[in-house]
């Protein structure tokens, strides 16, 4: 019989030792994607402002199928984020968005007389 205070195995479904080895290895992910996490991000940067250019060229230069565009991006060697970088266009305002979901997100305008060109980025 088990008194208050002592676990046996088979008393509870997670035992002590089991719950501080799932916390230890959380802490251990979190700091490992806290170490991460800059140079994740500077390739979401590259990444998406490669693709909002890109795409945006692709589309409204082209004249192609957003669709068609992304097979553009498959191509492209963008590193770890490349297949997390999705694209949307905004047909009025004739640009191309790219994000990586809380990494970055970058767009790209398109003028007859300028071209595509990114929008400046912020920090």
């Amino acid at each position: 019989m088990a008194t208050a205070g002592t676990y046996r195995v088979g008393d509870r479904p997670f035992s002590r030792w089991l719950r501080y080895a799932l916390l230890l290895a959380a802490l251990v992910l979190v700091v490992l994607l806290g170490m991460a996490w800059p140079g994740l991000r500077g390739q979401a940067i590259v990444a998406t402002s490669f693709a909002a250019r890109t795409g945006c060229i692709c589309r409204f230069v082209s004249e192609r199928d957003l669709g068609s565009c992304k097979g553009d991006l498959a191509a492209a060697k963008l590193g770890r984020v490349a297949g997390l970088v999705s694209l949307s266009e905004d047909p009025q305002s004739h640009s191309v968005k790219a994000s990586v979901p809380l990494l970055a997100s970058q767009t790209a305008t398109f003028a007859s007389d300028r071209g595509c060109q990114l929008e400046p980025w912020t920090h």
